[in-house]
């Protein structure tokens, strides 16, 4: 497959004033440069400010304890090979307090490092990405550990990242150095 960007990021011109220190701030955060996620996705400026938000919602500020939410997406990023996902959720999943044996295998339903209630994350969020549905045996144990509206929240956080993962592989968004 080609890797060579198929939308190139945007500089202050394509962003705008507005998108452009979003990404500029997002980078200083980061301790890099400015994320090709938001240089990328920012040219799309209004839609990019209310993606930002309902994404921010469910991640940092969902139901779903950070750690969870960080094991969730780094499942579903290397259950879609996502390359740039992968990348920044590994650092950010460590930060927010997986270990690195549990970041290495985030991918990996049946390694015996997890608990009950992470393989049950696990499972229900593998189903979700690969059958677009969770069957009723792994959405009753999902429902051992979560009420009904983090129930929902783990749906959309699923649907949330495997539509990203789509995005920016189709975009061929290209991790940073």
């Amino acid at each position: 497959m080609d890797e060579t960007p198929r939308i190139a990021p945007g500089g202050l011109r394509e962003l705008g004033l507005v998108n452009h220190g979003i990404s500029t701030l997002a980078g200083k955060v980061v301790g890099g440069p400015r994320p090709n996620i938001f240089t990328t996705l920012g040219r799309q400026r209004g839609l990019f400010r209310a993606w930002l938000w309902y994404s921010g919602r469910l991640m940092p500020g969902g139901k779903l304890p950070r750690r969870e939410t960080e094991l969730v997406i780094l499942h579903v990023a290397s259950t879609r090979e996502c390359a740039y996902e992968l990348n920044h959720h590994r650092r950010i999943g460590r930060r927010v307090g997986l270990t690195r044996e549990q970041v290495e295998h985030a991918g990996d339903r049946a390694w015996s490092g997890w608990s009950s209630r992470e393989r049950a994350l696990l499972e229900a969020a593998h189903q979700f990405v690969t059958t677009r549905d969770i069957d009723d045996a792994a959405w009753a144990t999902l429902r051992d550990h979560l009420d009904e509206a983090t129930a929902i929240e783990f749906c959309l956080l699923c649907g949330q990242y495997d539509s990203l993962a789509t995005t920016l592989m189709t975009l061929r968004v290209q991790p940073e150095a």
